[in-house]
């Protein structure tokens, strides 16, 4: 198995960080895939696998440069530089993807065929030999599945990830690292005696003190990855969980739009799972002091109910607002009680 010897200031001083690169570069690997892990990813597939196949189709060298660096065990390293830990801004992510995806493209042509002969595990394939343009090529497709299949949902998909960070944060102040990392991506765990398991491999142990250590969410459920710039940086990159990893409830129903209002009943659909306040921010994109409001409202109406976990206070809904949210749903085609939804 694959791990890394952590010593406590590195652990301590460890972050979770967002990253448009990262989150692109898992979208790619699902269009690559071609697969969903949920209705709401087969969705967003249906968008934008044909275009993307279309894509390739026309360019067998980057087709190649694809299916190369995307190897069984191991992804070419120059197209998953480690995240820097810079901030990214509010909304739009383009300045920051920016910046991240000039790092590939940066890339020596010389090291973009080494670490492609190290996904491959054998000698690459004669169309990529020689080439001096792959970091560009691999860059120009990362630009496009960010325009074309990312960017525009990542105002919403960074609020997923924002509520993910926080409810890892939770995670790590009610039961410690072995909480917040056991659960992270498959294979991983905390070994105890600052020895962090990253995957299953049979690789060399690491020794990462001293250095930076990031925690990188991504949408995608199916596609993490482990990446580094050594000494200095060190990044997992793992799938976000529960709820809100999965798909996005549309709009509440129209009629409990109009008994609740939009927004409150948005908030009463989403509580099918507990949620925190932070969480529910970080979700809908209302304001606190609004989503504040709404709560009490439901609480008072005896639609939701709130239990402390830890630091946190986790609301959900009663008997009563599960009636409410099922009654007022429309029936789908395929069953009377079930909602349609939509990723990412």
């Amino acid at each position: 198995m694959g791990w890394w010897q952590v010593n406590a200031d590195t652990l301590a001083g460890s972050r979770f960080v967002l990253s448009p690169l990262a989150e692109t570069f898992a979208g790619l690997k699902m269009l690559h895939a071609g697969t969903a892990a949920h209705p709401g990813e087969r969705a967003w597939l249906d968008v934008h696998l044909g275009d993307y196949r279309r894509r390739l189709a026309a360019d067998p060298v980057t087709a190649a440069l694809v299916a190369a660096g995307l190897g069984k065990e191991w992804i070419a390293d120059f197209l998953t530089p480690t995240p820097t830990g810079l901030p990214v801004e509010p909304e739009d992510g383009g300045a920051q993807f920016t910046t991240e995806v000039a790092r590939v493209r940066e890339a020596s042509p010389q090291a973009a065929r080494a670490h492609l002969t190290v996904a491959v595990r054998g000698s690459l394939p004669t169309i990529l030999q020689g080439r001096e343009d792959l970091p560009a090529r691999a860059a120009d497709l990362l630009e496009y599945v960010w325009t074309e299949a990312v960017r525009p949902y990542w105002a919403r998909r960074r609020r997923v990830l924002e509520a993910d960070v926080v409810a890892r944060t939770v995670q790590l102040s009610q039961g410690g690292w072995a909480a917040a990392l056991d659960a992270l991506r498959p294979g991983m765990r905390w070994l105890g005696e600052n020895r962090l398991q990253v995957n299953l491999h049979e690789y060399p142990p690491r020794e990462i003190s001293g250095a930076e250590l990031f925690f990188v969410p991504v949408t995608p459920q199916r596609h993490g990855w482990v990446s580094w710039e050594e000494p200095h940086r060190y990044a997992v990159v793992y799938p976000c969980s529960g709820v809100l990893a999965g798909a996005e409830p549309t709009a509440a129903p129209e009629s409990l739009n109009r008994l609740l209002g939009p927004a409150r009943a948005g908030v009463l659909a989403l509580l099918g799972s507990p949620l925190s306040t932070s969480q529910l921010v970080a979700v809908t994109g209302q304001g606190l002091g609004s989503v504040g409001r709404h709560l009490k409202v439901l609480l008072d109406a005896g639609l939701v109910q709130r239990r402390r976990a830890g630091r946190s206070v986790l609301y959900s809904r009663t008997p009563a607002g599960e009636v409410l949210v099922k009654s007022a749903a429309p029936p789908s085609p395929t069953s009377p009680t079930s909602t349609t939804t939509s990723w990412p």
